[in-house]
């Protein structure tokens, strides 16, 4: 008997959203959608009960969070991080045909996300745990714990409790929105996360007494006098005039949105239907840069690893020493990504850097590799098993009623031109996003959003516009639907 007959009766038991029933309008899509970001928002502001006064003593997540989005001390406090660690593990397991599911057979498809739910609960466990009962990530209220009557461990208990039904609420709700609305959860997420962010970059005015942070109303300081720019260009480029940030912030959107446009077209026309053409554009970031949030997920983890081992055990001096929860030398600290100019800025005194110069050039150049090629990886693994792949794609326009004219109409010469262009696009897109990525990270962006969830942000809207207009195209004209197979 093998794993599957054995897994079986738990994997297809596992609770699930119900698909819609033939097609979802495109009004009630939008209503499922505004009504989970809603509900996200909602739930980011919910602070857990027991969480000591001042929210938590550090968060354990720290610049990955606008990647993985949640909030720190929140219901959501892990976030997408269990459901990005889930995939990363079966993308892993599919790539080395460890599982042995074919995702065109429904039964398999079955076991395929009872197995991915099973492990987002198996990672919300592994991630909560540890944050809750060691280190000091997040401090219960001592005093309440007494008034309970359950102690330090019974109100961790209950921290605990609270952050898995989180967990478990935002898979659900990514599965809501990928079944009922429009575009991905995951990416809904983050792009809700990142922009309240960055709005907060141009517009927040802190307390009275306190420095503005606001890029708008820093300038307006500036302008008036009231702030003094000293030393003038440091100033002018980094805090309080943020010149860098907002120059970085705009070429970030500007090369997305140029790169999205990068495509090669393959020319399409319909068997059945005279006159009836079509192109299938192969895009240079062909696989999205959705695989980037697995590789980032993964560099996150490993931080996590090395946190978690500092507050246990004495590390040897080569594999990590730590300052103030984050690695200063050794193995972990060449692992952590760059985050911002403070990272490797070390000839600028805006920022103080103790590491020396080659170390700050090793740790630049070991998180460009983890990048460019963990990106080409991921990606190759994201087309493979999201049905994005040569193969899957000759069957999908064959089973459309299209071929490519001036050749046969057959799915293995559909696959022959497909190969040509889908796997070089893959691998070059990957590491391009990976380049980017560490690129926006090194120049920084406003309101303290990471580079990379900039990037994954402008990248994930562009995509959202663009599903939006083909659902429009489609609701306007049924028929379209009809030949290309577009029916829920």
């Amino acid at each position: 008997m093998g794993w599957k007959e054995t897994a079986e009766p738990v994997l297809t038991r596992m609770p699930s959203v119900t698909r819609p029933e033939g097609h979802v309008p495109f009004k009630r899509k939008l209503a499922w959608t505004a009504g989970i970001l809603v509900m996200y928002f909602f739930l980011t502001n919910i602070t857990m009960f027991g969480l000591a006064t001042g929210g938590a003593g550090g968060d354990f997540y720290g610049r990955f969070r606008s990647i993985l989005a949640g909030s720190q001390g929140s219901i959501l406090q892990l976030g997408i991080g269990p459901i990005v660690t889930a995939s990363i593990v079966l993308q892993l397991l599919g790539g080395a045909n460890l599982l042995g599911l074919d995702t065109d057979d429904p039964r398999d498809q079955v076991l395929y996300q009872g197995l991915q739910k099973l492990l987002v609960v198996v990672m919300i466990c592994l991630t909560g745990l540890p944050m809750v009962f060691a280190g000091n990530f997040l401090p219960v209220n001592n005093t309440l714990a007494t008034q309970l009557g359950v102690g330090v461990t019974g109100l961790k208990t209950i921290l605990f409790a609270q952050m898995f039904v989180g967990g478990v609420l935002i898979l659900f709700m990514d599965e809501v929105i990928s079944k009922w609305g429009v575009g991905s959860g995951i990416g809904l997420f983050i792009i809700a996360g990142v922009s309240q962010q960055l709005v907060a970059g141009l517009f927040a005015v802190p307390a009275l007494g306190t420095q503005v942070t606001g890029f708008f109303p820093a300038w307006y300081g500036i302008i008036t006098g009231g702030i003094q720019l000293d030393p003038f260009f440091q100033s002018l480029l980094f805090d309080p005039g943020n010149i860098l940030a907002l120059f970085t912030t705009v070429l970030i959107f500007a090369v997305v949105v140029y790169t999205e446009s990068v495509r090669v077209e393959i020319p399409l026309s319909h068997a059945r239907v005279k006159g009836a053409r079509g192109r299938f554009p192969v895009k240079l970031i062909y696989a999205s840069v959705l695989p980037m949030i697995l590789v980032r997920a993964l560099q996150a983890n490993i931080q996590f690893l090395g946190q978690i081992l500092n507050n246990y055990v004495t590390l040897p001096a080569f594999v990590g020493v730590y300052s103030q929860g984050q690695p200063v030398s050794g193995l972990f600290y060449y692992l952590a990504p760059i985050q911002s100019r403070a990272d490797w800025m070390w000839f600028s005194g805006a920022f103080t850097v103790t590491a020396e110069p080659w170390q700050i050039v090793l740790r630049v150049l070991v998180d460009l590799t983890f990048m460019i090629v963990g990106g080409a990886i991921f990606a190759i693994f994201w087309v493979e098993t999201t049905g994005m792949g040569p193969e899957a794609t000759a069957k999908q326009i064959q089973n459309s009623g299209m071929q490519i004219p001036g050749f046969r109409k057959n799915p293995q010469v559909i696959e022959k031109v497909m190969e040509r262009y889908i796997p070089q696009v893959t691998v070059i897109g990957g590491a391009l996003v990976g380049a980017l990525a560490v690129l926006a990270n090194m120049l920084g962006t406003l309101g303290g959003v990471s580079g990379t969830g900039l990037l994954l942000t402008v990248s994930i809207t562009y995509k959202l516009y663009e599903e939006i207009a083909e659902e429009q195209l489609m609701e306007m004209h049924p028929m379209m639907r009809q030949m290309f197979g577009s029916d829920d």
